[in-house]
């Protein structure tokens, strides 16, 4: 089957899927936050990566970043901090090991820190893209009923043509996933990580 994009002009986008978020020893693994379906998400992601790239792509990691305030107590955003108390000094930090892109996708092309839930707000992803003339993003992460879903319709907003991987994102709760799938759907293709890899073939 003939891909129905452009790979070259096309960029997979991972959203959050970092060591503070998905390993163990992270912010959200020290605090017992996980959930089966987040953990897979790389391993299922990778062959897609590896396809597209071979294929003239390109990926890019959209990484969520608390920058150090004074102190290095970190700047967070209120309502995330009361949904989340457990984050502290140095997690999410750039630079820092819990910042990092988690080792089975690392490294990304392009790396991209974001600040809010949309990997477009306020962040040099835009630019990258028009500096690569990318018309095509492949999105997945976490979670698909924020950062994902803040991302899809954002790109959305900008003319950006997307495809979402059901999945290759997830969320903590699955009913919170499969929402979101339904209320996209309006806006984005929404495919299966093995769609993509035969369209790709």
């Amino acid at each position: 089957m003939a891909a129905l994009f452009d790979p070259k002009r096309t960029a997979l986008l991972t959203i959050d899927l970092q060591n503070d978020f998905l390993h163990p020893d992270g912010a959200y693994g020290r605090a017992g936050q996980s959930a089966e379906a987040i953990a897979a998400l790389p391993a299922r992601i990778k062959p897609l990566a590896d396809a597209l790239r071979a294929k003239g792509g390109t990926y890019i990691s959209a990484q969520f970043t608390l920058v150090p305030g004074p102190g290095d107590e970190p700047l967070i955003a209120p309502h995330l901090k009361k949904l989340r108390p457990f984050l502290g000094k140095g997690d999410f930090a750039p630079g820092a090991w819990g910042h990092g892109l988690v080792e089975g996708l690392a490294p990304a092309d392009y790396t991209v820190e974001k600040v809010a839930y949309s990997a477009l707000y306020q962040t040099r992803l835009e630019y990258i893209l028009r500096a690569l003339d990318i018309d095509t993003l492949i999105i997945g992460g976490i979670v698909t009923n924020g950062g994902v879903a803040s991302t899809v319709r954002d790109a959305h907003l900008r003319n950006i043509h997307t495809v979402l991987l059901s999945d290759g994102s997830a969320a903590f709760k699955s009913e919170a996933h499969e929402a979101t799938l339904i209320s996209l759907a309006s806006l984005t293709p929404i495919k299966t990580c093995a769609e993509m890899l035969e369209e790709l073939s």
